[in-house]
């Protein structure tokens, strides 16, 4: 793997991941605050500044009203909108047409708005079809960081946002509906913020797929992507069920 300042990618994705950031670093540099206006404009575009940690909070406001399973949605689905609306602000204004030209702006983008640090793993092959996989880390997430400085631990993973914008910006760059999940979470008590990417057609499948390699032992950081590919999984779902018949026609044949 090879670092530099603002992601962590397989060495075959560094040099168009270099060219986001020389890209995404000067439009950070345009920073221009008008309090007279209440505005602030990143190169001429308007944004606004919130404190990560009230944003976090939000989910406990959610919480309240639609419980967990209600709160994870909407905050999966406002992250994933916000990605997919940012993803195609940015592509249009920069000119970058090419799907992983168009994703590698987003990591890096993600990285400079403060929202955490990308590691794209190994086990990943990013296309614009059903075949779609990305797998990554998500160091210093501003959604678990709360719950490591209190302290505190959550009974799932909650990094929805988070998971939610990756997914949008992905989704918009190839033009294909994928969604995102986190596997592992630090506000969960994991080693790790850790998150799968998929067509929606197979996000499941690859979900499967994955904890039962995990549950083997292995490691995501290890894992390539013909290790979580689908069609694998389609043939022994095939072939098990043929040798359990197997087997059980050798025993009526030995007794």
């Amino acid at each position: 793997m090879t670092e530099f300042r603002a992601a962590k990618v397989p060495p075959q994705m560094v040099d168009i991941f270099k060219k986001a950031e020389i890209t995404i670093s000067g439009f950070f540099e345009n920073v221009t605050c008008y309090p007279e206006r209440g505005r602030i404009e990143i190169d001429k575009d308007r944004y606004m500044w919130i404190r990560a940690d009230s944003l976090a909070f939000f989910r406990n406001v959610l919480e309240d009203v639609y419980g967990e399973k209600g709160t994870d949605q909407i905050l999966y689905k406002f992250g994933r909108a916000v990605g997919q609306q940012e993803a195609k602000k940015f592509h249009r204004k920069f000119g970058i047409e090419t799907p992983l030209e168009k994703l590698s702006a987003g990591p890096v983008y993600f990285s400079y708005s403060g929202w955490a640090f990308v590691d794209i793993l190994p086990a990943s092959a990013p296309s614009s079809d059903e075949s779609y996989l990305l797998t990554y880390h998500h160091p210093g997430s501003f959604e678990a960081e709360p719950f490591l400085t209190s302290e505190r631990k959550t009974n799932r993973p909650i990094c929805h946002i988070n998971a939610g914008y990756s997914a949008g910006w992905c989704a918009e760059s190839f033009g294909v509906p994928l969604e995102a999940r986190e596997i592992t979470c630090t506000a969960h008590g994991d080693r790790k913020c850790t998150f799968l990417m998929s067509h929606r057609a197979t996000i499941v499948q690859r979900l499967e797929i994955l904890q039962n390699l995990l549950s083997q032992g292995r490691q995501i950081e290890d894992l390539k992507p013909e290790d979580l590919s689908t069609q694998c999984q389609f043939i022994w779902d095939l072939v098990i069920p043929i040798i359990k018949r197997i087997m059980v026609l050798e025993k009526i044949l030995i007794q």
